[in-house]
């Protein structure tokens, strides 16, 4: 049954009808059901193991890895073990038979899984356990006073820190361990972390082959950026040597047509010795295991990412399992004290379970803002939002004190036939339209002599400026009636009539689908423009700073982008966004996505949303059931 994990793909089914949901749970429940009828298993176990397989679908749909048996409702859980073991088609995970059978359903301890899901898990936690524990292949020989020469050079001492330079130490922690994970929010210094370990690595070892990557090409990109915006202040000798190009996962990996499958596994690894992986909260249970597959043995492995954001759009929440806790071990903190300087004793204090975990010296925060100041808008919002706070952080929004954070109340209009349905104010819809003003002027520009691909740069520059976030696909709040009303709006702007087709110049698109043969992946954004013949055509960023186009024919499943969901916005900032909440509250509101939302701002942020939904959405966690974290804090059972 191993194709149900993709049936019950949560990114196709996350903002389906519930009438669809249950109906794909009730059909997967009867084909559990019939595997034990015909193993002959009784008809109260069946009828129980039907019941916890409709639940345990419901809640893969939902992004869970599996579902604790204490959440099956009205029964006990060792009443569903024993009559789910008892209907052969559940299987303990310690049993000596699990490896060589194909049984659907797996308990590990009091967790229920698909197969799939335990078999990635388990082998996701076996590989990370072994990369951190093992050294990387140069630390023997690596001493520790050249080691320091170079964290020196390129993080000098800050007389003016209360603490710890921690960005150093992240740097440090980099160079003992082969997996380092390095959590921290917008403007915390990730990347200038990473630029600086790459030059300080590459003094030591100028032959390391390293490759950058992250899961959507937005992402890659602006990783490749702020990586070369850092290398002015490098040697040439080390400059040079830096990677020019940053790839997303897919790429990187080698997708193949067939879903799930790459070209690069362990059988044949990635050719590199160091791979950074920017916005890893977006890693899912499935790719972060082919990650972990594709690596070489003797390789460092360097994650980036947020801990408080959303969690991927597919199954798990790797990165926060991860990154959940923190605790140097005191031998590891004693070094890192040699080589930063800084107290080994604040270096030990760390945060969360403390030490034993398989991780507890691959993880570290970075928590200093650089990007938002102590009395900024956005970074108090996120902030207080991070906290819980929703109702002290919808009370300051409602004070209009900071320019940069604007709060329209989510007052609706109703219209015509829809009259019972909740429109967004009129206030929000005239943000929306002045928001994108600028894109549609440059548009209207049409230097002489300007080259197509002089055009694109312009273009996407004016339009990244500015994006309208939302929180669901449907309803009249949602992704399809707010790109509706752009679509209209644009249109009229820029002249555009139904005889221009459906890719007039300025629609911006998103591909929904990977698409390996074109090298298109899913969150890929392009922009409708013409090429110099006049023909229209989709030109596309790539990795290397410059630009492709395509023919529209050749896209593969695409919409339009004017609006984006906060899942689709990971990996991307813009200068000002503009986010949309529904009129009421809906499951998929939760304190990550308000969170995720609202730092992709880099300057300016307008939330439109009703009160209480905002407020309800700020205590509502985005929780998903996993066995990971335990599984790396040494194996305990729920």
């Amino acid at each position: 049954m191993s194709a149900d994990a993709t049936l019950l793909s949560p990114a196709a089914w996350r903002d389906a009808p519930q009438a669809a949901r249950t109906a794909l749970a009730d059909g997967f429940a009867v084909r559990v059901g019939r595997w034990a009828q015909r193993m002959n298993a009784a008809p109260a176990d069946i009828a129980l193991l039907t019941h916890a397989a409709r639940e345990l679908a419901l809640a893969a749909c939902d992004g869970h890895v599996c579902l604790p048996l204490r959440e099956l409702p009205g029964t006990a859980p060792e009443t569903a073990r024993r009559a789910l073991l008892a209907s052969g088609a559940a299987v303990e995970a310690d049993s000596p038979q699990l490896p060589a059978a194909a049984w659907p359903l797996v308990i590990d301890g009091e967790r229920l899984y698909l197969r799939h899901f335990f078999d990635l898990e388990t082998r996701l936690a076996a590989a990370l356990t072994a990369l951190a524990a093992a050294p990387p292949a140069d630390a023997a020989p690596m001493q520790a006073e050249r080691l320091r020469a170079v964290l020196d050079a390129r993080f000098p001492p800050r007389p003016e820190a209360a603490g710890p330079d921690w960005q150093k130490v992240a740097a440090a922690l980099a160079f003992e361990q082969r997996l380092t994970i390095i959590s921290g929010g917008p403007g915390t210094g990730k990347t200038t972390t990473v630029a600086a370990f790459i030059a300080c690595l590459l003094e030591l070892e100028p032959a390391l082959r390293i490759a950058l990557a992250a899961p959507t090409g937005k992402a890659a990109t602006r990783m490749r950026e702020a990586l070369a915006a850092r290398a002015h202040a490098l040697p040439e000798a080390v400059r040079t040597k830096l990677p020019g190009e940053a790839h997303t996962l897919h790429r990187l990996l080698g997708a193949t047509p067939e879903s799930g499958h790459f070209r690069h596994h362990a059988a044949n690894p990635l050719a590199l010795d160091l791979l950074v992986v920017d916005e890893a909260s977006m890693l899912d249970l499935a790719l972060a295991a082919a990650l972990l597959d594709a690596l070489p043995a003797h390789a460092r492995l360097i994650l980036l990412g947020d801990k408080d954001q959303l969690a991927a759009v597919e199954a798990g929440a790797v990165f926060a399992d991860l990154s959940a806790n923190w605790h140097f071990s005191a031998a590891r903190a004693a070094r890192l004290a040699a080589l930063t300087g800084a107290p080994p004793d604040v270096l030990t204090r760390g945060s969360g379970e403390g030490p034993g975990a398989a991780l507890a010296d691959s993880v570290v925060w970075l928590t200093e803002s650089h990007r938002f100041r102590a009395d900024s808008g956005i970074g108090r919002l996120a902030r207080e939002i991070n906290a819980g706070e929703g109702a002290a952080a919808l009370d300051w929004l409602g004070t209009g004190v900071d320019p940069d954070v604007v709060w329209i109340e989510g007052e609706t209009v109703r219209r015509g036939a829809d009259a019972a349905r909740a429109w967004p104010a009129a206030a929000a819809l005239a943000a929306m339209e002045n928001g994108y003003a600028a894109y549609f002027a440059a548009l209207r520009e049409t230097p002489s002599g300007e080259p197509p691909s002089a055009r694109a740069a312009r273009v996407f520059a004016a339009f990244a400026r500015f994006r309208v976030l939302v929180a669901v696909h449907g309803g009249p709040c949602g992704l399809a009636a707010i790109n509706a009303h752009l679509v209209a709006h644009a249109r009229a702007v820029l002249g555009i009539g139904l005889a221009d087709g459906p890719f007039w110049a300025g629609r911006p698109v998103i591909v929904l689908k990977n698409d390996p043969v074109t090298r298109l992946f899913n969150g890929d954004i392009g922009l409708c423009l013409p090429d110099a013949d006049g023909a229209a055509r989709v030109f596309f960023p790539t990795t290397d700073g410059l630009y492709r186009a395509l023919p529209p024919q050749r896209l593969p499943e695409h919409d339009t982008a004017f609006a984006l969901t906060v899942h689709k916005s990971q990996g991307s900032e813009f200068a000002e966004v503009l986010f949309l909440l529904p009129a009421r509250p809906s499951r998929v509101l939760s304190r990550e996505l308000l969170y995720t939302a609202i730092t992709r701002a880099t300057r300016r942020v307008v939330i439109a949303a009703a009160g209480p939904v905002f407020a309800a959405a700020s205590v509502a966690r985005g929780e998903r059931f996993s066995g990971l974290g335990d599984r790396l804090r040494g194996g305990e059972k729920l």
